[in-house]
């Protein structure tokens, strides 16, 4: 029996035909731009979370529940967060 399988652009396709789906994604796509950005600079540097963590003066899980996406950090959290990785914060308004 064949294994059935959808591609990740033709899920992407539908969702993004549904115009409350669309709408939240592009609500926080902002957010999930800047996790990406801080998790591929940890990464670069091969450094943990745990490492990360002790460079903040922060718990492990904090930088975990940040990652996945489930915690809402502060302003100052970004900034020490970028800090630790050596980077800045930067913002803009459009």
């Amino acid at each position: 029996m064949g294994k059935a399988s959808v591609s990740a652009a033709e899920i992407d396709k539908l969702l993004n035909a549904d115009t409350e789906y669309k709408q939240e994604y592009d609500r926080l796509k902002p957010r999930y731009d800047l996790i990406a950005q801080i998790i591929n600079a940890r990464q670069e540097q091969k450094i943990t979370q745990a490492e990360m963590a002790e460079r903040m003066g922060t718990k492990k899980s904090n930088i975990s529940r940040f990652e996945s996406g489930s915690y809402n950090p502060s302003l100052d959290f970004l900034v020490r967060a970028a800090a630790s990785l050596g980077k800045r914060i930067e913002f803009s308004l459009r």
